[in-house]
């Protein structure tokens, strides 16, 4: 049951988020619902996928856990290794500075990132869809921005090596409080000292 309704979950939230890649359809959506009602839509829509990925996964780790492989220690030191970039990156698409002009997404980096050192570390069926969904979305997305021809969204400033350092500095604080804090608190899984 965990496992469907996971399933689910990353079906609703990443198809949602498939829709900004398909410029004609999401026209279409907002020209029938305006802006802010396509906005408040995705939102909403986002936010129920996302609640049913919590509560599917966790359910199924309570209750259905299936194991595939058992990764050696060694990947999930690497995977604590690798989530260290992805923070930052993540931090970095939006505290614009070098290393979002050079990476221009960021963002997708970093989630490609976090959901491989996740495949890494996670050898259980549910894991695999979880992060090898999140991984194929991330793909999938940053090939479809290389075919789009419009902007997209409004330009957000773009500053230079100081918003790098502050982009690493939030990153490391952010890598610390997920490592030590929500890891192990709200997954239950410890990740430092294992």
């Amino acid at each position: 049951m965990g496992l469907a309704v996971m399933i689910l979950g990353l079906v609703v939230f990443l198809g949602v988020h498939t829709l900004p890649a398909q410029r004609e359809l999401r026209a279409r959506v907002i020209a029938s619902m305006g802006e802010g009602g396509y906005k408040g839509g995705y939102a909403v829509v986002s936010l129920l996928g996302l609640a049913l990925i919590v509560w599917g996964f966790a359910h199924y780790r309570a209750t259905g856990w299936i194991a595939v492989w058992d990764p050696p220690k060694a990947l999930k030191h690497l995977a604590m290794a690798l989530m260290l970039p992805a923070v930052i990156l993540v931090a970095a698409a939006y505290i614009r500075g070098r290393i979002y002009t050079t990476l221009k997404h960021p963002m997708l980096a970093g989630v490609k990132l976090w959901a491989a050192a996740h495949l890494l570390a996670n050898g259980d069926l549910g894991g695999i869809i979880l992060f090898g969904s999140f991984l194929g979305w991330a793909v999938f997305d940053r090939i479809s921005l290389k075919h789009r021809t419009d902007a997209g969204a409004p330009p957000i400033p773009v500053g230079g090596w100081g918003n790098d350092l502050i982009a690493v500095a939030v990153g490391i604080v952010a890598y610390l409080a997920l490592a030590f804090a929500f890891h192990p608190v709200v997954i239950g899984v410890p990740v430092v000292g294992v």
